[in-house]
Parts: structure tokens; sequence; C-alpha cells
């Protein structure tokens, strides 16, 4: 992968020449990215690069957002796997396997999942197993049984294991009935055994003369497919999940906020947003429905999963619910710290909806108003964000068991703090709620966006 002028291309060397006739040849190619399952490129002139070993440069159709794992509800999780296992099929119909399942081939775009790596395919050898079945399992098979079966929190795994979650580990952390569920028995605990009992190159090597031919292929795919299928998590009663029906706000408060976001929104018609703190998206859809493309972050996961379900029963392709604790964002990681980009290095957008926020930051977490504006301008040129008093019934519920330390956390040293680093343009009092709406932009130059990219 490299950049010239701006632009992403992707470079295929002569060792690969073979597969990707292959590919394109084949018909595979052209299946895929008409079923919206692939990644489309173009093929672009060898002159810009000066090497003996290029074959073809390609220009591969951008991704507006680069999503992670550890950032996924249990249903984007699912319908990845659904999605690698679907291809992986669909490639040995013509003659072709996928030598790499990393959760990270996979990304979200228009509202679904689409593979990203051109490169991962390679010829299908009878009798030769499937070199990906280990990754699949750490990367999908895994994460998606210790949500359903243990706990969705433990997705985070995913954060800190880059090359999926080792099996001896899910082996461990699943409930021990799950020994008796004859997919989780063979694909995660027998598998981690013989993982471990067959490490090195003796037993590499043994492995590698076993006959594994495409019935036995199809049948392991087959078994995954339907295990995943069986994964169920209901975002039932979570932290946040039913915050619309039991906010602070009148029926009439909230259309008036809904309104505000709307004029908002149309004065400054932005391109991109991201709303922070989301929920299940009510004000996402706001700016989506104006063809702003927006991704929908939140803490919880019940709302992401909810959100999520929601974009998908919509069929809305301007919606990216994702996780995401804002005080704890996700970081840039792998090689260098750049193979996974940070959040702040995914920005800054054209617009953050910091929207009922502001108090969770300052009086739940102790960070001060200064610090929340100065990260603030760090994402966004434009800020939507709603200033939430003291006297309201949702800050007087995070004070309820605290000493009130925050003298101040006002409206005035609100404006104060935020004008260091924004103008305040518009700002409109919400009805019956006490709330306050402003529309401020940022001052002063921000770093350029990485615009978009697809990771190596």
């Amino acid at each position: 992968m490299f950049k010239q002028d701006g632009v992403l291309y992707r470079q295929v060397n002569h060792s690969y020449r073979s597969d990707y006739d292959l590919l394109i040849g084949s018909g595979l190619y052209g299946r895929l990215v008409d079923d919206g399952w692939l990644v489309p490129h173009e093929e672009v002139d060898l002159a810009l690069v000066d090497s003996a070993v290029v074959y073809k440069v390609l220009r591969p159709e951008l991704i507006p957002f680069i999503s992670y794992p550890y950032e996924w509800s249990f249903g984007q999780f699912k319908a990845a796997a659904l999605l690698t296992l679907a291809i992986q099929k669909r490639a040995i119909e013509y003659g072709m396997t996928l030598k790499d399942c990393t959760a990270y081939n996979v990304q979200f775009r228009n509202g679904r999942v689409i593979f990203i790596d051109t490169l991962s395919f390679e010829a299908y050898r009878e009798g030769s197993p499937w070199v990906a079945y280990r990754q699949f399992c750490q990367h999908f098979l895994a994460p998606l049984a210790l949500m359903s079966l243990t706990d969705v929190r433990l997705n985070q795994l995913s954060r800190t294991n880059i090359d999926g979650i080792p099996l001896d580990l899910a082996s461990r952390l699943l409930p021990k009935r799950t020994k008796l569920w004859p997919a989780l028995a063979i694909h995660i605990h027998l598998h981690a055994k013989m993982q471990t009992a067959y490490a090195g190159t003796a037993g590499l090597a043994r492995s590698a003369k076993r006959q594994f031919g495409r019935g036995a292929l199809l049948g392991l795919i087959g078994h995954l497919e339907s295990a995943i299928r069986r994964f169920h998590w209901e975002p039932g009663k979570t932290q946040w999940a039913g915050y619309y029906q039991e906010n602070s706000y009148t029926d009439s408060a909230l259309s008036r906020k809904e309104a505000i976001v709307a004029e908002y929104l149309d004065r400054i018609r932005p391109a991109t947003a991201w709303d922070l703190g989301a929920n299940t998206g009510r004000f996402s859809r706001v700016a989506a429905a104006r063809g702003i493309t927006t991704v929908a972050f939140d803490v919880d996961p019940g709302c992401v999963e909810l959100n999520y379900l929601e974009v998908v029963k919509r069929g809305d392709s301007r919606i990216l619910p994702l996780m995401l604790d804002l005080l704890n964002p996700s970081p840039g990681t792998g090689w260098q710290n750049r193979e996974r980009a940070s959040l702040v290095s995914r920005g800054p957008v054209d617009v953050i909806l910091a929207l009922a926020l502001v108090h969770h930051l300052a009086i739940a977490n102790n960070i001060p108003l200064l610090s929340i504006a100065e990260f603030l301008q760090q994402l966004g040129q434009t800020l939507l964000i709603e200033f939430v008093p003291k006297r309201d019934p949702q800050v007087a519920r995070l004070l309820a068991s605290r000493e009130d330390i925050f003298p101040d956390y006002h409206q005035d040293e609100f404006e104060r703090c935020f004008r260091q680093y924004f103008d305040i343009e518009a700002s409109d009092p919400i009805p019956d709620s006490g709330r306050v709406m402003y529309l401020m932009r940022g001052r002063g130059s921000l770093p350029e966006s990485n615009g978009c990219f697809i990771p190596f």
C-alpha cells in the first residue's frame, strides 16, 4: 500500500501474478464486486512505481471510515464472520481459496459489510488444508463465542490481541458446558489442545502431509457457519439503552432539540459527522437524512447493537454505529503503532455532535471543561454541543452519590472555556429543559485529515 499525491494505491508484485490473474480471469473478482462483497479497484499506470518486481498497480475504492473489530457490536462481528465464510465458499466454486481470514479484512460501507483485501485469494489446490482456518477461529469464532456465551464486553480482547484471541485463552474463558457443544468442542477446545501438542516444525510437517479434500473443506466451512449462526446476544436492559424513554425531556423539548440540530446542520452543510455518545442513533439519523456520512459512537454495547440492528432494518447507508469509550479511545496499535489508526488520526471530520455528553465527562469523570474543548477541537472543525445545567435531573443523578466538587460547572464557564478553541455562532435554549444547544466553529488550524484509507 502506498500513497502518491494523496491517492491510495496497492502494488501487486510478480510473485502474486498467477493468483491475481486467476482472481480476475475466473470471474470471481467480478462476481464478488457485483454482489457488493468485495471492494472494487481500477488498474492504473505502472509508471507510478519504478520496480522490476511490480506486476500491477491498483487504485481501490476508498472506505469512508475504517473501523476495527474491537469497535464493532455483536451483530457487526457476526455479519463480518458470515461474509468471510460466504466468500470462502464462493472462492472454492471458482478454484480459489482465502489464504488469510483476519477480521481486519472486513469493513462497513453504505450500511453493509464488505471485504477489502483483494490479494487474500490464492489458487485452491485439491487435498490442501485451509491455511486460514486457525486465523478464522481466532479472529471470528472465539470472539463471537465469548461475546455470546460469556460477556459481550470480551470483544475488547481483540484490542490487545491483534492476531485474534488465542484459542487457549478462549477455551479457559468459555463456560465448561461449551465442551459439550460439538462446534466449540472441536474448533476451540480441541483446536487449542492440538495447537499446544503440535507446536513447532514437527507438528507443522505432519499436518502438511494430511490430505483434505474439497468435500471436507466445504464441510468444515459449513460447520463453522452453522456455529456462527447459532450465536446470539440480546441487548436487553443495558445502562443507556433506554435513555430516550427515561431522560428529562418532554416530547415537545425533544422535538425542538431535533429541529435545532437539523437547523444547524442545514446551516453548515457538512459532508461527514461523528456523533459522540450517539446512544441508539436518534440524532445520527437527523444527520444521515441530510446525506451526511455519520459515525455514531457510544460506549454502551446495547446501544450500539440496537443502532446497528436499526441500520440493517432501515437499510441506512449513511450511519456506521461503533463502540467507543471517549475516556479511553482507540489508540494506534500494531507495528510502529501504525497498523491500526487511533481515533484522533482518523479525523478531523466536518462536524462533531456532542449532545447530552459534556456533563458525563465533566462531572461523572472529572474532566475539566477546557480539556474537553481542546479534545473536541482535535476531532472536528465544527461542533454541535449541548450544555446540561446542574439543575437537570440527569446531572442530579450523577451527583446523588458523590460530593459536588464542581463549582465551575455552569454555563458562563462552559462558554468561556469553549471560546478558547471555538467561536460560538449560535445558541438556542431547549424549552422546558434548561438545556442549551450551541453551534461552534473551531479556531486556528487543525491537522489535515488522513482521509479514507485501507489498512495494511
